[in-house]
């Protein structure tokens, strides 16, 4: 099993995919995971913050 990403990492990439300034595939390649592992953190990031 893969070890997780720290959570301030995965804070700081969903907080760059919310600007919406590149396309999310770009931005998960840029940080290198997959847009599969981006669109999960952007749905529990919701969640969290209640959107």
């Amino acid at each position: 099993m893969p070890k997780p990403f720290p959570a301030e990492f995965r804070r700081d990439v969903v907080s760059v995919a919310r600007k919406h300034e590149a396309p999310i595939s770009q931005i998960a390649n840029y940080f290198g995971i997959s847009e599969a592992t981006l669109h999960d953190w952007l749905e529990n990031a919701d969640i969290e913050d209640g959107c």
